[in-house]
């Protein structure tokens, strides 16, 4: 019986059983760091949107109220004031000047402008229609990129344009962020993204998620 109790024994005690054992927390490390590094990237997104989803929103609320930082007291909206008669009055080059300058103040332009910041921010702050959020807001600084036009180095007049780059300029990198949180789904992490997709509309139309 002893004879028979030793083969036994071994095969109690075997080494790919060792093996697994040891493998197994290795495993679960490596599931462990790429869940941790999805969060990172999730929280990072989701930081990048509010921020983003700040500076249209302050952007708009300072031109309506003039809150004394870009719009001086009593220049607001609110106060007769309009939101974009200074800014494309001035432009002083690119192949839109004559127009912009026929735009400067009319209404119609002044409620785009508006409305666009207005839904542009709170979408971003919210999470929600991240991809409506994209395009209108990518035309926005499209527009405003070509008003300021980089690639001049003289304005209409003449004097230096102190273009610091001939291309990228801060409204193209507004248009990229904006771009990518929409890829990225960037709502569904500090934001209602989830819970709105869950919407029957917005299941049925995608282009909203």
């Amino acid at each position: 019986m002893a004879v028979h109790e030793r083969p036994r024994q071994s095969q109690g005690f075997h080494l790919p059983s060792f093996r697994g054992n040891g493998t197994a927390p290795a495993s679960q490390s490596a599931v462990s760091a790429h869940s941790d590094t999805h969060a990172a990237r999730a929280y990072a997104f989701a930081s990048l949107r509010l921020l983003t989803g700040f500076v249209f929103l302050w952007a708009f609320l300072d031109k309506t109220f003039g809150l004394g930082y870009a719009t001086p007291s009593g220049k607001g909206w609110a106060d007769g004031g309009s939101p974009t008669k200074g800014f494309l009055s001035g432009v002083a080059a690119g192949p839109m000047e004559s127009t912009f300058h026929s735009w400067a103040g009319d209404p119609w332009v002044n409620w785009l402008f508006m409305l666009g910041l207005l839904g542009v921010g709170v979408a971003l702050v919210a999470g929600v229609a991240l991809r409506f959020a994209a395009v209108a807001g990518t035309l926005m600084m499209v527009f405003m990129w070509v008003a300021e036009w980089p690639p001049a180095q003289h304005l209409s007049d003449g004097s230096p344009s102190m273009s610091s780059n001939p291309f990228v300029d801060y409204h193209l990198i507004y248009a990229v962020a904006l771009i990518v949180l929409a890829a990225v789904s960037a709502g569904d992490t500090l934001g209602l993204g989830r819970l709105w997709a869950r919407l029957p509309l917005i299941r049925d139309s995608r282009w909203l998620r």
